[in-house]
This record gives C-alpha cells, structure tokens and sequence, in this order.
C-alpha cells in the first residue's frame, strides 16, 4: 500500500490537514518508525526540499494556490484556515486521483467501514439515490482488498436487453441460439479473481434472478448451451437505487436473492444531506477537469456558499456538470459566483411563514442554517472555530453567514453574547 509521508513541519502547521487525509483511508507515514518505499507520497512545507519531486506536495498559507504534478515537478498549494475544507480537496485530489472524495463526518465514517468490509469476501449490496456514488463506494472497496489486483467489471443491469443479460452474465457457448457464431466468456467468468458490480440490479427480471441466486451459492455459472457447470471466483457488490425490501414486498424481487446479496448493506446519502462534502467534492472535479492548466481555479467564497446552498436534485453527478461549466466559464484562477450556472434553480417550497407571506425553499434553507448556527454556536460556547468546524464550513464562510443574517435583521453572534452576559 502507498503511504503519504508528511513531514513534522507540516504535521506542526497543517495538522488538520494530515487527520484529514489519514481519516479519508490515506496510510500515514512516519520518518521516525519506518522508512519510505517507492511510490510513496511526500507532503513537505513551503521552504522544505522535496525528497522525490513527481510525488512530493508543498502545502504552505501564501495565499490561495494549487499547482497540480506536471513533468516530474511537484506539486503546490497553498491555503488559510479558512479554506481549510477546499486544500483538503485539492490535497486529496492530487495526491490520489480518482479515489473517494469525503469530509462529511458521516461519509468519513461510512468509507472507513467499506475499508473493513474490503478485507473480507462478503457479499455487498450498497443502496441510495442515483448519482451518489454507489459504484465509487464499490470501487473502493475493490481496491482495498486482496482482489484489487484483479479485474473489477461493472455493469448496468437496466442497460442490458433482458434477452442478452443471462448470456452477457453467464456466457455462451457456439450454436447456442441464433447469432451465437461463437462463444461468450460472460461478466462473471471475466470477473473471476476480481469483483463483479451488479449496478441497479432492481432492474433483474425475475427469472433471471432466481439463476444469480445459485450463481452466488454455488459459485458457480452455466453457460448457456453448456451442459456442466463452471467454477468462478468472484466477489459480488450490488447497487440499488430503490428499496429493495419494498420490491420484495411487491412481488418484483426474490426474498431469498435479497437476503444472499444483503450479507453486509450500505447506504450512500443524497449531496443534499452531506453538504459537508461539497467543498472537497468541488475541489476534486476542478482537479479532474481543469484539463492542462498550470495553476487549478480556486473557488471564491461566493461561489463556494452558492453551491453549499443549492438543493442538488442531480446529487454528485449535477454538482460535477456546475463545475465543468464554471471551469469552462471562469476567467483567471478563480471561479466566482457568476461563473456557477445550475441545471434548475432550487424550486417554490409549498409552505409559508404566515398568513400573507409564501415562503420559498430559499427562505426555509435561509431559516434553517440560521438555526443550525445560533444553536451550534450557543453550543460551542460562542467560538467561532469550534462552530465551523462542526458545521463543515470555513470560518469565512460562517462570517458571510453571520454577516447575511445581520442583513436579514438577526444578529445571532450579538443574541447569543447577551445570552450569555444575561
């Protein structure tokens, strides 16, 4: 496994950096109790001399950088506190790119189990809404186990043709049915050593399913046309976008698949419920589509709480489509608010504070981050550091809420300083 060596300077000015990174699967390294391998990572602060350029991060607080690796040069950035949440994105981005991305403490949490299921074979079956990152989830724990060496074959059980699923599944052999000019391998003899991602399998006809049932029992799979049975090692991960106990209690899926797949179930959450993960998510994608600039486009505050405020009906996969259209729309090195454009603005909400007065989803998301401050802060004993951290926010961003409240007529760091000295 590729351990991130940081080095003491950077563990003594970018401590929450370093936890950071360690609570988000990165195996941190020590110089003192062992030594670096290759392919190691480095993380060293501004002034330091990197060990091995091409996977070395300088993180410093000059100002508001990030440099990604290009040409065996090492890679920059450079943050505040108060952008803490977006350096740690970028951090994690361009040191393991393509990895799980997370801050929300209940995300942390949830990767940090698959990171323990990884080391058994069970059978997974990870549900939530479309776009959340089911199969990224599943990826991930493929590549924590002793399988990730092996192939990982994803498949969309809704794309397929009912009549092509069992033979694209299970394989072929010549003559079997019409078209058959030769034979099929099939996803799960292709899969054998690796891991096999059953995506939406809600989706399964019926009759297909009960065949999946004793390919998982077994372990083993039928071609079809074939008349012996074929051994396979494959670990399973299904991915559902709909309860699966509701469509067993309707009738469309088998009780006993339900229970063979549910051996170990996950759930990812709507981006809406996580909004602790937007600003490490954002930072991510600028990473991954920033395509070859030299300096990577940071977010500016305003831009930053326009996506913390939006209601993502698109979940991870709208958030990715704002930020390539903000990077394509951002002029320098910095995306403003104007530069972030959503696929719909969030919609009326169907209540009202009074009478004569209709309220607007904006007003009720308005309503309830102002709660959520007033209480997190009376909680925090007024610190203002303590309060963003628990609220997955940087302390500008909370002084721009703070500031928005005063605006709207409620003052709550005032409130809640005479709420004390009363």
């Amino acid at each position: 496994m590729v351990s991130l060596f940081p080095s003491a300077a950077v563990i003594r000015q970018k401590y929450a950096l370093v936890s950071g990174l360690r609570a988000q699967g990165f195996d941190i390294g020590s110089f003192e109790t062992g030594r670096p391998t290759p392919g190691d990572l480095f993380l060293i602060a501004d002034g330091e001399t990197p060990p091995v350029p091409g996977r070395t991060l300088i993180v410093g607080d000059d100002g508001l950088k990030a440099i990604p690796f290009r040409d065996g040069n090492p890679a920059r950035l450079s943050y505040g506190q108060d952008d803490s949440g977006l350096g740690a994105g970028f951090a994690a981005a361009m040191l393991r790119p393509g990895a799980p991305i997370a801050a929300d403490p209940e995300s942390l949490a949830l990767y940090a189990l698959a990171e323990r299921i990884a080391q058994s074979d069970i059978t997974v079956l990870v549900g939530g809404p479309t776009g959340t990152g089911k199969e990224v989830l599943a990826r991930a724990i493929h590549l924590g186990s002793a399988r990730a060496e092996g192939p990982f074959i994803a498949i969309n059980c809704a794309a397929l043709p009912e009549t092509m699923l069992e033979a694209m599944l299970f394989g072929h052999v010549k003559g079997s049915f019409t078209g058959a000019s030769s034979g099929g391998q099939g996803f799960f003899r292709a899969a054998h050593g690796g891991t096999l991602l059953l995506d939406e399998i809600a989706e399964m006809p019926l009759a297909l399913q009960a065949k999946l049932l004793r390919a998982l029992q077994e372990r083993e799979v039928v071609p079809i046309g074939a008349t012996e049975a074929e051994k396979v090692d494959v670990r399973v991960i299904a991915c559902a976008n709909r309860d699966l106990q509701t469509e067993v209690a309707a009738g469309r899926f088998r009780a006993d698949l339900y229970y063979r797949l549910s051996v170990f179930p996950l759930a990812t959450r709507a981006l809406a419920e996580r909004r602790g993960d937007i600003p490490a998510l954002a930072a991510a994608m600028i990473v991954r589509h920033a395509g070859d600039r030299a300096t990577l486009p940071w977010l500016s505050d305003e831009a930053l709480d326009a996506l913390l405020r939006h209601d993502w009906p698109g979940n991870v996969r709208e958030l990715e489509n704002v930020i390539q259209r903000a990077l394509l729309l951002a002029r320098g090195d910095r995306i403003e608010a104007g530069d972030i454009i959503f696929d719909r603005p969030a919609a009326p909400a169907p209540i009202s504070f009074a009478d004569d007065e209709p309220a607007t989803l904006g007003k009720v998301v308005q309503m309830s981050e102002f709660a959520a401050i007033r209480e997190t802060l009376a909680a925090c004993g007024g610190s203002r550091t303590e309060t963003a951290r628990r609220l997955g926010i940087s302390e500008r961003t909370l002084r721009y809420r703070l500031a928005k409240a005063r605006e709207q007529g409620e003052d709550i760091a005032q409130a809640h300083s005479q709420a004390i000295s009363a």
